[in-house]
């Protein structure tokens, strides 16, 4: 892709000198990705870039706008433009850009589509929002055991044109029903005049179900190197497949909203720049208000200990030190289960495994922040003679919260989004900051419950 800036600079250059066909040559000879950089930089210029494609290079940019730009365009576009377009698009496209719409102008896009069309995009919308039926397409190639290759072939020149893909064939019966998918490859390196379909089948396919969720597909083709994926209903009949590109949107929508969620935040459904300001207070005021709930709680564990405090206000020096190396520990494990969950590494059967990793891991780690908080605490005196006569037990008071805190930390970062998980909720909502805010309320406890065992009777 060329630089970004260098496109700006040579088209508003042609824009400028009002170089129609050079502008029109030049935005056709360009890449779709750098088309679509373009109008997302100048969004002023966005009818006049697309009425330069040709139509099918027109129809493969829409498909990677942002969908506040594909909502512009359509209102700008011509009733032939818009009717041709939204015919041509894939149907899944469509859906997937239908979803995010307002519901009247949805309304009106269905109206603008042919018969046919409009039935496959009203039974793509009848499926769950966030299943596999909104991802499918039904534009696919299937044939039938009984035919040979030299018919397949034939099939794929007269109706592939139209299909999502044909890097895989899938066989039917007569009902319907998937019973193998086959790559085009196999079709070619045999001979097609004597060579059946049913000759070719293993019947080792994998298939997914339409109600299955978007977001446990990713993993389906990840561990089956698969490009596409038939999707069927519970007959186990053919109604679709699922491309590689579509699961790739998917991944990547929920990367974004998982990393919102885990920073604290309900996820956005714009983006941040077109979000309108109250909106997107409203997504962040709600969590900020729990986590300030939550972390009121802290100045009622400190009220609590408040006689400690008065006694040995050296106690509260190390209150930030403490709360915050539990709250950092919790966070690191959460994001590293939230991370493993996503990925398919670990499922929630895995916790024992999980919780015995993870209380080693705390020992260890707190063993090692607690040295060197004993360190820090004994060569802080032979300095500065700080802690006076009782260095040596501040310095285990130290040493011991911080090993309770980092280990309570690791427990509770790596526990929570599995029981998350396990109540059907999701993981990502066990966001860093509320991990934090849990593990400053029990930290506080933990720290002057140490200080107890060390200091009563000297300065408690």
């Amino acid at each position: 892709m060329e630089d970004v800036k260098v496109l700006i600079d040579r088209v508003e250059k042609l824009i400028e000198l009002d170089a129609v066909a050079e502008l029109h040559e030049f935005i056709n000879d360009s890449n779709i990705s750098d088309i679509a950089e373009l109008i997302n930089e100048m969004p002023e210029h966005t009818l006049r870039f697309f009425n330069q494609l040709d139509f099918q290079r027109a129809l493969a940019v829409f498909r990677i706008l942002d969908i506040n730009i594909q909502e512009e365009l359509l209102k700008s576009l011509s009733s032939h433009q818009l009717v041709q377009l939204l015919n041509d698009m894939p149907p899944d496209d469509r859906t997937a850009m239908l979803s995010e719409l307002p519901s009247h102008i949805v309304k009106d896009i269905i109206k603008q589509l042919n018969p046919e069309e409009r039935k496959i995009t009203l039974s793509l919308l009848g499926y769950p929002e966030e299943s596999v039926g909104r991802l499918m397409t039904p534009d696919y190639i299937d044939v039938e055991p009984d035919w040979t290759v030299a018919q397949v072939l034939t099939y794929i020149r007269d109706y592939g044109k139209s299909s999502e893909t044909i890097d895989v064939i899938y066989v039917t019966d007569e009902h319907g029903m998937l019973l193998d998918d086959i790559r085009i490859r196999d079709f070619l390196l045999v001979n097609p005049d004597s060579t059946y379909v049913k000759d070719l089948m293993d019947g080792r396919f994998i298939s997914l179900h339409v109600n299955d969720d978007q977001n446990e597909v990713a993993n389906v083709f990840q561990m089956n190197n698969r490009v596409a994926l038939p999707v069927v209903d519970d007959r186990n009949v053919l109604i679709g497949i699922v491309t590689i590109d579509d699961v790739l949107w998917v991944v990547e929508e929920e990367h974004t909203e998982d990393i919102q969620k885990m920073g604290g935040t309900e996820a956005l459904d714009e983006p941040y720049l077109e979000i309108p300001l109250l909106k997107l207070i409203k997504k962040r005021a709600g969590w900020l208000i729990v986590l300030f709930i939550g972390e009121m709680l802290t100045a009622t564990a400190m009220a609590y200990f408040q006689d400690e405090l008065s006694k040995a206000l050296v106690l509260a020096l190390f209150v930030p030190l403490i709360i915050s190396s539990g709250g950092n520990t919790g966070s690191q494990a959460s994001t590293l289960i939230i991370q493993a969950m996503a990925l398919g590494e670990i499922t929630v059967s895995d916790w024992w495994n999980v919780m015995r990793r993870e209380i080693l891991s705390g020992l260890i780690l707190g063993s090692l922040l607690g040295f060197i908080g004993f360190i820090r605490v004994v060569f802080w005196n032979m300095i500065f003679h700080s802690y006076g006569l009782h260095t040596i037990s501040i310095a285990y008071t130290v040493a011991f919260s911080l090993l309770g805190v980092v280990l309570w930390g690791t427990i509770t970062g790596s526990m929570f989004p599995m029981i998350l998980k396990k109540l059907g909720a999701d993981p990502a909502v066990s966001s860093a900051p509320f991990v934090a805010t849990m593990v400053d309320v029990t930290g506080l406890v933990i720290y002057f419950s140490v200080a107890l065992l060390f200091l009563k009777g000297i300065l408690l």
